[in-house]
């Protein structure tokens, strides 16, 4: 019989809790130790999943004494570097949240790492493992192209969610750390080279550190005449008016989310309802002969859907998947490099004023 991999739990935040009730509840995996910087917080994880797991306050030193077979590293990205390579020169396979880390070329180190100690590195693009989200990105394939492709997530945030996206934010801002998600989902659907990126942002609060921005959008423009918006601001002042758009427009008609319960009024910074599609719907743009619409609207229902643990128990699946079979991650790694390189960009062309060749 395999052993249980054991698992050393980094971050005990919203994704963190999901990752690790996911370990907690999946037989392949054993949770050897979870690491935060605040007490409260990793005891009340303990409390929630009926546990006594160890817990540290160090994450070296959890390293250290647990001597773990992988970690899963779901902190802020300032610390996604140094701790996934300290874990790689421990001989773990990682786990890691995303972004893969604060800049390209830390994401670009720690693939090199993973490659160098043949371990495997699992980045969390939770939206890969959804079942809405696969078949939004395999209709947009039967658009035609070019694609224009539009999304956005902001996000009306107060109290705990606010002080957590300050935080965020003192590390990345918000067009890179959700950006990632939803380039990765444009480079998917358009399967094509990106070649350029534009960008503009915005500081709509005092309370920021100097030089950071709670407001960004990008524009992106790929090798086959497709192009992409994106936008993500955090905030107290955030509109709550038209902040969940997620469509796709090709010649042949277009694909849309539709999500009442994401996009309702209130639900900005329920990041629960972020991943909630409900249904699809798919429009037809073929006229008949008389200039009318030839086929009505098709809306594919998504009743069935997991939850946000539900998704984060899928993509613990995979990274077991990954290190029990073996698993190829050659253009899982690269594709979050690239989706970082893109949003990169756009940060780097607000503050130049220029467009990005990539």
């Amino acid at each position: 019989m395999t052993s249980p991999i054991r698992v050393l739990c980094a971050g005990a935040g919203h994704m963190g809790r999901s990752h690790a009730l996911a370990y907690h509840r999946l037989p392949g995996f054993e949770i050897c130790g979870i690491v935060t910087r605040s007490a409260a917080s990793r005891a009340a994880l303990n409390a929630e999943m009926g546990s006594s797991y160890p817990e540290f306050g160090d994450f070296h030193e959890a390293l250290r004494v647990t001597q773990p077979d992988a970690v899963s590293i779901s902190t802020y990205p300032d610390t996604h570097a140094a701790y996934a390579e300290a874990a790689f020169d421990a001989g773990c396979h990682v786990f890691i949240e995303k972004p893969l880390a604060e800049t390209v070329a830390d994401a670009e180190r720690i693939v090199a790492k993973a490659r160098e100690k043949r371990r495997k590195l699992v980045i969390g693009y939770i939206l890969r493992h959804h079942p809405s989200w696969i078949r939004f990105i395999e209709l947009a394939h039967t658009l035609g192209k070019p694609l224009v492709m539009r999304m956005n997530l902001n996000q009306q945030s107060s109290g705990a969610n606010w002080k957590t996206h300050k935080n965020l934010i003192s590390s990345i801002p918000p067009i890179v750390d959700c950006g990632v998600h939803y380039v990765d989902v444009m480079c998917q659907m358009t399967r094509s080279k990106p070649i350029r990126v534009s960008g503009i942002g915005a500081r709509l609060t005092d309370e920021l550190p100097e030089g950071k921005i709670n407001y960004g959008a990008l524009q992106v423009t790929f090798e086959d005449g497709s192009v992409g918006w994106y936008e993500a601001g955090w905030g107290p002042m955030m509109s709550e008016v038209a902040f969940f758009v997620k469509d796709v427009v090709g010649p042949k008609g277009c694909v849309s989310i539709v999500a009442d319960k994401a996009a309702a009024e209130g639900q900005s910074a329920n990041v629960d309802a972020h991943t909630q599609t409900q249904a699809l719907r798919l429009h037809h743009a073929e006229l008949d002969d008389e200039g009318n619409f030839a086929r009505q609207d098709e809306l594919i229902r998504l009743d069935d859907e997991p939850d946000h643990d539900g998704l984060c128990h899928r993509e613990q699946e995979f990274f077991l998947k990954a290190i029990r079979e073996d698993l190829d991650l050659g253009d899982h790694m690269e594709d979050a490099i690239a989706s970082m390189r893109i949003v990169a960009a756009a940060d780097e062309s607000f503050r130049t004023g220029k467009t990005i060749d990539l």
